[in-house]
């Protein structure tokens, strides 16, 4: 390192960021960033220096990594001042534009029915709750590469997925299926013929004295399940209980937990809708074929599967997943609205009273089904949505009945009410609405983990 005053330190102290951290860029993960549209916010002295003459390339080893990676020392780097610039240069008509054309890309990938996840600027659910049609600069937190086929559906999915492709965009957005359509078919038939391997090596160990208190457990769970008319028919208990079981015995660390059996219904429901057009609730399962009825089996135990594995700290000993984001929602809800934080203490209301089952259950014996499984289109879109966005749904979920919630007066009121909330008639509308309020609290809070805390 050079001792010369004038010349740059290799490492910059008090720079605003560091090393390795994450680029900014445009709409949440939507749309791309362009270096034609967007030139005026490349600064020039994001440039690499001009290399020193007569001096062999080796011997400025430091200076060369200090260019390339200039932007993570430049202290003159002001996020604010990139917003600012952003606001001024992305405006809706273009991000519609773009939109548009990874709608299209997108139905050249996937082999789904034309223009059903078109977006277009009239699209009112789309304009409601998307935060892709923000122009505002976020971070993009998907694992999957910028533009991948993958990652063009979760954006076209984030604001809802239509009935009739919903099937086949969960398979590819939980990673059961893979994006290569040459491939499917023969993934399908390898993922079902081996859980049907399990079937016959497991199965008939349910009675045997190691594990015949976890079939027990699920066979007593399974009828308080929702929706009763569909989770009652025989063949349907029949089938939940081989998908239980099975997880359970495959994933010993957790075992079987009393909550894990709600994760079933959204994903069978929404297979069943491959094979018929009216609704599941008051439909006889068992007229459907038997290979239809296995594949429906066989799909619902891999995307359940798929699910559990990034919150399955939720269901192992003392349940910590659900204890760590149930304090997580206390503190955020102390700071998005302190008056009703405020109330629940004055009443001496625990946030582990009422938000356990939330967590546990994901919402699910809060809201209808119709309305998860939208709730669901997001979480699958949505990177660590079951793990993280969760927590924001939650939270604009309670502050969502503010007005309810301050008018009750005493501790059993409050807990009849936030036990028993009024979502009976709830639709897209209401839905989309609760999302795009906990996106805006994963705007401000998700990458500041200060605001949590007093």
């Amino acid at each position: 390192m050079s001792s010369d005053g004038n010349k740059k330190q290799f490492w910059k102290r008090n720079a605003a960021k560091v090393p390795g951290s994450i680029q900014h860029v445009y709409g949440a993960q939507h749309p791309p960033f362009d270096p034609l549209l967007h030139a005026n916010l490349i600064k020039a002295g994001n440039k690499p220096p001009p290399a020193t003459p007569g001096k062999p390339k080796k011997a400025t080893t430091f200076q060369e990594f200090e260019s390339i990676t200039s932007d993570a020392w430049d202290v003159g780097d002001d996020d604010d001042e990139l917003l600012a610039m952003a606001a001024q240069n992305l405006n809706i008509e273009v991000v519609m534009e773009t939109a548009n054309k990874v709608g299209r890309r997108s139905l050249d990938v996937f082999p789904l029915e034309p223009n059903t996840l078109a977006i277009s600027p009239d699209a009112s659910f789309a304009s409601q709750s998307s935060p892709y049609a923000d122009s505002r600069l976020v971070k993009s937190h998907s694992e999957a590469p910028i533009g991948s086929p993958r990652e063009e559906l979760r954006k076209l999915s984030w604001s809802g997925i239509p009935r009739q492709v919903r099937p086949i965009a969960w398979k590819l957005l939980s990673g059961y299926l893979p994006a290569n359509a040459e491939r499917r078919e023969s993934v399908l038939q390898r993922k079902r013929q081996e859980y049907f391997g399990f079937i016959q090596q497991y199965y008939d160990s349910r009675n045997d004295e190691h594990h015949q208190d976890t079939y027990r457990q699920i066979h007593i769970d399974i009828p308080r399940m929702s929706p009763e008319n569909l989770v009652l028919q025989p063949k349907v208990t029949e089938i939940f209980e081989r998908i239980l079981f099975i997880w359970a015995i495959r994933h010993p660390a957790s075992g079987y937990v009393q909550g894990i059996n709600d994760l079933v219904t959204p994903f069978f429901v929404v297979f069943v809708f491959e094979y018929i057009e009216e609704e599941v609730e008051n439909f006889d399962v068992s007229s459907l074929q038997e290979e239809a009825l296995r594949n429906i089996e066989a799909d619902s135990f891999w995307c359940m599967s798929k699910l559990l594995d990034g919150i399955q700290d939720n269901y192992t000993f003392a349940q910590p997943g659900i204890q760590r984001k149930v304090k997580a929602l206390e503190e955020l809800v102390s700071r998005i609205d302190e008056s009703v934080h405020r109330h629940m203490q004055q009443y001496e209301v625990e946030y582990l009273q009422f938000a356990f089952r939330w967590m546990n259950n994901l919402l699910m014996r809060e809201l209808p089904l119709r309305c998860t499984i939208r709730l669901w289109d997001t979480y699958q879109a949505e990177p660590e949505g079951f793990s993280h966005f969760h927590l924001y749904v939650c939270a604009a979920f309670l502050v969502r009945w503010r007005k309810e919630i301050l008018e009750e007066r005493d501790f059993q009121g409050l807990m009849i009410l936030l036990q028993n909330l009024p979502t009976m008639h709830w639709g897209n509308e209401e839905v989309s609405v609760l999302l795009a309020e906990a996106y805006r609290l994963k705007f401000a809070f998700a990458d500041a983990p200060n605001h949590y805390k007093r």
